[in-house]
């Protein structure tokens, strides 16, 4: 396991308006040179030139990430807004729960990684980052996360893995785990980013997370997951 947090702000805690016609916003998996261009470009605005995180954003999305017969262990997903670069996210199926001793690593009082690792397919989800240009665009977010989520729940797998940072004045460790359900496992000091605030490790049973945003919640389930419900469905059947 090794992961790194979703930066978000107070925005994402809003449900987003339709984007208009003149703004169209879209979002694909980056499988081209093209796509990989594009978010590459979002890396580099956010987390080299603004967060100070990367020394060679390059790194982040090598060549391999660009062919699309590639895509067994990790997916990125690049949203647009009116065509032009808003916002990425990455996927990395199956990662091990166990991070090195060297990353500082805390695990919370009654958490089993081994009982964990064996109560349904993890999906690590991170390097979210939107254009400074498109923060105010809830829109943006809630796109990406519906994309991922959609690939995630197509591949089979029941739970999503994520860190945030813990002295992030924007964290969204309450809305992930007051209002989707996020559960927290444990923190590590040290990870890909050079950020010095502690991590905290959250996990999320898919199917659980959808029973919890109904009824009140149900237009952010909407949002984020209109017409996977039956998907959903079928992984607690085949547990």
């Amino acid at each position: 396991m090794s992961v790194d947090p979703i930066p978000a702000s107070q925005a994402q805690l809003r449900i987003a308006s339709r984007p208009s016609a003149a703004a169209a916003l879209t979002t694909e998996r980056v499988s081209d040179e093209e796509s990989r261009a594009a978010a590459l470009a979002i890396v580099r605005e956010v987390y080299l030139e603004e967060k100070g995180w990367l020394a060679d954003a390059d790194r982040e999305l090598p060549e391999s990430a660009a062919d699309s017969r590639d895509s067994s262990s990790t997916s990125w997903f690049l949203a647009r807004c009116g065509g032009e670069p808003a916002g990425v996210v990455r996927l990395t199926y199956d990662p091990s729960l166990e991070l090195p001793s060297a990353a500082g690593v805390e695990i919370d009082a009654g958490i089993d990684l081994d009982r964990l690792a064996r109560s349904g397919r993890f999906v690590e989800i991170g390097r979210l980052m939107i254009s400074p240009r498109f923060r105010s665009r809830t829109a943006v977010v809630l796109a990406l996360m519906r994309a991922a989520l959609a690939e995630v729940v197509a591949r089979g797998y029941t739970h999503l893995l994520t860190a945030v940072f813990e002295d992030d004045p924007h964290s969204p460790y309450g809305f992930h785990t007051r209002v989707l359900g996020f559960e927290r496992i444990g923190s590590h000091r040290y990870g890909e980013l050079a950020c010095a605030s502690r991590r905290i490790l959250l996990t999320l049973d898919i199917a659980r997370a959808f029973d919890r945003l109904r009824g009140p919640r149900s237009k952010l389930l909407q949002a984020l997951a209109g017409g996977l419900e039956g998907d959903v469905a079928a992984l607690s059947l085949n547990r």
